[in-house]
């Protein structure tokens, strides 16, 4: 397992970067490769994860140590790969995503890529109480953003959850809630009574 590498960074691309070290380049896959651009030239250390699959074998890389750390433990979440981890720690500053993993927050973390809310909910089971040593003088455990199908009976949570995946906002799907929360349907005909609602 290597820990870290040490060398020049001689290229830039959208999925990697190149360092160069004892006149090898190594393609090395970092979460914001534009990250790197200021050390273009320049010697630089990154922390290194090896992923090891039977057709692949991939360097990962991160600026610090701390940042290699949540990678690896949002490894071990299922329904986790390495891109999407990749993608939430490239999201920038660690603190929030602990806080809001702390916090019960899986309205914030639905907001990464690849993470639904029932990937945000197993990170949360996963990981609670396992990360806060990264950063534990800057985390803060805030309330989770309540999300506006919480609370609600279980068919017309399906159908708040179905009408956001067909792009109604919010906003919009607060104004028609009170009227649905007064009847007693189906997931279906919560659905259609919301878009006739909508629509007037």
């Amino acid at each position: 397992m290597y820990e870290y590498i040490k060398g020049t960074v001689t290229d830039i691309s959208p999925e990697y970067i190149v360092i160069e070290t004892g006149h090898i380049g190594y393609q090395i896959i970092t979460g914001n490769p534009f990250s790197f651009s200021s050390l273009e030239g320049k010697e630089t250390k990154v922390y290194l994860y090896q992923h090891v699959r039977e057709d692949n074998i991939s360097l990962f890389g991160f600026q610090t140590s701390e940042e290699r750390y949540l990678f690896k433990k949002l490894l071990g979440v299922s329904g986790i790969g390495p891109k999407s981890a990749l993608a939430i720690i490239a999201a920038g500053d660690p603190v929030p995503l602990i806080s809001a993993i702390e916090a019960e927050d899986d309205v914030y973390l639905t907001k990464f890529p690849s993470v639904g809310k029932k990937t945000a909910r197993q990170i949360i089971l996963d990981l609670k109480g396992k990360l806060a040593d990264v950063a534990a003088d800057q985390i803060t455990v805030q309330k989770a953003t309540k999300d506006i199908s919480d609370g609600l009976p279980p068919a017309l949570e399906e159908a708040v959850l179905a009408l956001e995946a067909l792009g109604y906002s919010t906003r919009e799907l607060k104004k028609v809630l009170p009227k649905l929360e007064k009847e007693v349907l189906t997931s279906n005909d919560y659905i259609k009574l919301a878009l006739q609602l909508m629509t007037k």
